[in-house]
């Protein structure tokens, strides 16, 4: 106890000098807004994914988004893919909400091509790239594929546009950086983007409305978010048999009447 006293006062002395010894200013007042008495962890508390109506997707967009969630991850024999996983519906949440709008994001110019490590770079809002990037994508398909769109080619046809859409071989109309003047921007922006929020929704805590049944944690064998793994820790490369905790808990730890 001495020592953790000496230790605080040691402090409050440290602080005292550093204002004695700082140039006199004039205190500013500030506006608290918000809940008071303030609570801790309530900024990061997570929104609560709620079923219901598509909040950001049109239906349309929403078939094409299944569509592709096909395509980008499969279902197949290891277990179902990321439309069965409720990808779309992660998305449709994310891009209605703060995500979607770029709320924490630095969105003035100048826009140009930057290299990959610099990241995303394009005037438009994530929500704003998805709309246009889908209208294009559509709109490409029907012209090259005798007026289908694109949850209606098969699935090679499918997967020869999502490759140039990766490979920036398609020009995405609509997207362009308008301070460039360009008509068109390459594809692999928005497929960089497609592919990690897919990833997102694929392996998310299912509060979030993706990794529905826990799919993508059961699929690499990850238990989740158990509240302590110290057991596990040291015991390198060996699988840890425990069914997948989210932060909610489990379906069958809830039931019916809860």
């Amino acid at each position: 106890m001495p020592r953790a006293l000496s230790r605080r006062a040691l402090l409050l002395a440290s602080t005292a000098l550093a204002g004695i010894a700082s140039e006199p200013h004039i205190g500013e007042g500030r506006t608290i807004s918000g809940e008071v008495p303030w609570s801790p962890g309530t900024a990061d508390a997570p929104s609560l994914f709620a079923q219901g109506e598509l909040k950001f997707f049109t239906r349309e967009e929403a078939a094409f988004m299944d569509a592709v969630l096909a395509r980008l991850i499969p279902a197949d024999d290891l277990g179902p893919g990321a439309r069965e996983a409720g990808v779309t519906v992660f998305l449709d949440r994310q891009l209605a909400g703060s995500y979607g709008r770029g709320d924490t994001w630095y969105m003035d110019g100048p826009w140009h091509d930057g290299s990959k490590s610099q990241g995303y770079q394009s005037h438009l809002t994530p929500a704003q790239l998805y709309r246009a990037a889908i209208k294009s994508i559509d709109a490409h398909c029907r012209e090259k594929y005798s007026g289908k769109a694109f949850r209606e080619l098969s699935t090679d046809q499918q997967d020869a546009v999502l490759t140039d859409l990766e490979k920036g071989h398609l020009k995405l109309q609509g997207v362009g950086e308008h301070s460039l003047g360009v008509e068109g921007t390459k594809g692999d922006t928005f497929f960089a983007t497609l592919l990690q929020n897919t990833a997102e929704g694929f392996f998310c805590d299912p509060i979030y409305g993706g990794n529905r049944d826990m799919i993508g944690w059961k699929l690499i064998g990850f238990p989740g978010a158990r509240y302590d793994y110290r057991p596990y820790v040291k015991r390198h490369g060996e699988k840890i048999d425990l069914a997948p905790v989210g932060i909610l808990g489990r379906p069958d730890w809830h039931s019916d009447n809860s």
